[in-house]
């Protein structure tokens, strides 16, 4: 099951951000085991690398590709190349994003601009280059990643443009899938909750002021009805099926992916 042989897996975000398993790693090389040949981007070059020279280890095959997903030019000579090396794309998951804080009064309109293309103008040029590829070989899947800040909102913490570009990268795999579903090409979105990645100990525990890393996790834990925060493998593996042939009926929805966390109320 969920096998991808034969089959070009283009994965934007594919390095961490520090060491262990952020979402777009964990994704290319689970993708990799799967039997996808992988092209994967990041913007870091090395990180993109550590990620290449993991699934080449377990004997995978795969490209890094340094790649600003903002600059248009850069996606697509970074999709040409894709398609040069290994003569197409079956897959794209756009995984490009971050969080910033902010409400509309206090958020600077540099800040705004800034989250709404990191998070869905990324997306956009991904899948603008890479669809008429799918089209022209008459399948694809893509996935894009968006997140819960896009479905519930907190009382806490104020991130006006991030959930706004996260609400809208559900929509816009919505209007994708159906553009494309008569042209045998699904578009689907994956939502993460919480999730212990590298960007926990990278980013938030800046952002949020912490100065006691151990002490954010435990309390991002208790708030999840199952009483932990998920991994980049828990991304992954709905990332897995989605792009699957066994999820070759579903388009234009959403796997959650939050132990709970949406269901479970406002904070």
């Amino acid at each position: 099951m969920f096998r991808l042989d034969g089959k070009v897996a283009l994965v934007t975000g594919a390095g961490s951000v520090g060491p262990g398993w952020g979402n777009g790693k964990a994704t290319a090389v689970l993708l990799a085991r799967a039997g996808a040949k992988v092209y994967g981007i990041d913007i870091t070059e090395p990180a993109a690398a550590e990620t290449r020279d993991l699934i080449a280890a377990e004997g995978g095959t795969a490209v890094a590709h340094r790649c600003d997903m903002l600059v248009a030019e850069q996606v697509e000579a970074a999709v040409a190349d894709c398609i040069a090396r290994f003569g197409r794309i079956d897959i794209l998951v756009n995984n490009v994003g971050g969080s910033a804080p902010g409400g509309p009064v206090d958020m600077t309109e540099e800040a705004w601009d800034a989250q709404i293309d990191l998070n869905l103008k990324s997306a956009f040029l991904g899948c603008k280059h890479v669809l008429p590829q799918m089209e022209a070989q008459g399948r694809g899947a893509v996935v894009n990643l968006s997140s819960v800040a896009g479905l519930r909102m907190g009382t806490g913490r104020v991130h006006s443009a991030y959930s706004a570009s996260k609400a809208g990268i559900i929509a816009f795999s919505k209007s994708v899938a159906m553009g494309y579903a008569k042209k045998g090409i699904r578009c689907n979105t994956v939502v993460p909750g919480l999730m212990h990645t590298p960007l926990v100990e990278h980013r938030l525990v800046r952002q949020l002021g912490a100065n006691d890393a151990e002490a954010l996790i435990a309390r991002r834990n208790a708030s999840v009805p199952m009483g932990h925060m998920g991994t980049g493998w828990d991304i992954a593996h709905a990332v897995l099926f989605l792009v699957s042939d066994e999820a070759k009926y579903i388009t234009a929805t959403e796997i959650v992916v939050d132990g709970g966390f949406t269901a479970a109320g406002p904070v």
